[in-house]
């Protein structure tokens, strides 16, 4: 007879074998970017969707990712006038049920959630809360990337959805990720452990040092139909969970992860940041390189950065410019 514990490890091996081969998409041709400058998150949510004709949603379900990997406040963490907003502008669009789901990486998730206010922000607009640490082994697919030795696991939530949609900050990364943008947010759909597995692919992630192709590989499991940045504030060095501050005063969205990043990029070194990020060309950045690489999204050079509202053509007008410069 063989016990529970050689059961799912002869499961997981089997898993490993019929995992699912992640392989590089075709690249499009242009991306866009658009800019909201307004200072209240509500109307530049709603800014963001209109610019972007937004309608993908309509009729399906939702799952919603969010940035909620520590309980620290935004800029660390989604901003809940942020994610309330993002929930009223789809609910508007006549998206179907909304769920949020998150694995946080620096807290208990539950703990996260509640100390964030997304609970209640959840709770209000009516959205199921999913964490991921407490699903079972069925909730999660199985991927084999190039640099991931051992695989990885992302939440079929996410991989399966009808619509997938998620929200970021605007930071850098001190922990080897060099920035965390909409590419790094897909980390907190990826399995830290399964269940019956004590392999902590988390730290085998953040102990590689293919840490940035492997966050750019994880982009692969799925495919959101919508990115909105919140980049009212933003850390321009440290981070994630603290670090020195600026005030960019925009919102960026796109359906596009690398023309998002590549112009969030951009916007962080506007704003004086730091690290390895900080300089050369933008599409040459471990993370964005590796993603541009994988057809996840369109060159910085091809990318269109479109002001929501006239108040925001110059920061628009910037970005683009650093864009062009590849």
């Amino acid at each position: 007879m063989l016990s529970r514990r050689q059961i799912l490890k002869a499961a997981a091996a089997t898993a490993a074998v019929m995992a699912t081969p992640l392989s590089a998409w075709p690249a499009p041709e242009r991306g866009r970017v658009v800019v909201a400058r307004e200072a209240d998150r509500a109307r530049a949510v709603a800014a963001c969707l209109d610019a972007l004709e937004f309608r993908a949603c309509e009729g399906r379900g939702v799952a919603v990712k969010a940035n909620f990997n520590s309980e620290d406040a935004f800029p660390a963490s989604t901003h809940p006038d942020t994610l309330a907003a993002l929930f009223a502008t789809l609910k508007a669009r006549r998206a179907g049920a909304l769920t949020l789901a998150e694995r946080s990486g620096m807290g208990d998730t539950r703990r996260v959630l509640e100390r964030t206010g997304a609970a209640d922000v959840a709770k209000k607009a009516g959205a199921r809360v999913i964490v991921l640490d407490d699903v079972g082994r069925p909730a999660w697919e199985a991927f084999r990337g190039e640099h991931w030795p051992n695989g990885l696991h992302a939440a079929r939530l996410f991989t399966e959805a009808p619509c997938a949609v998620q929200t970021m900050c605007c930071k850098t990364h001190r922990f080897g990720g060099h920035v965390t943008l909409s590419l790094k947010n897909s980390v907190g759909m990826i399995a830290k452990r399964l269940p019956g597995d004590g392999h902590d692919y988390m730290q085998e992630l953040h102990r590689s040092p293919h840490q940035r192709a492997m966050i750019a590989e994880a982009n692969l499991t799925w495919r959101p139909t919508l990115n909105v940045m919140d980049a009212l504030e933003a850390f321009v060095d440290g981070g994630p969970e603290a670090g020195t501050r600026a005030a960019p005063g925009v919102f960026l969205a796109s359906d596009d992860r690398c023309a998002l990043d590549a112009a969030a990029i951009a916007l962080l070194r506007e704003h004086g940041m730091k690290g390895p990020a900080a300089s050369g060309l933008i599409a040459r950045t471990e993370q964005l390189a590796r993603a541009l690489a994988l057809g996840l999204g369109a060159a910085p050079t091809t990318v269109e950065v479109v002001p929501a509202s006239p108040a925001a053509a110059d920061v628009a007008k910037r970005l683009a410019d650093a864009l062009a410069a590849g």
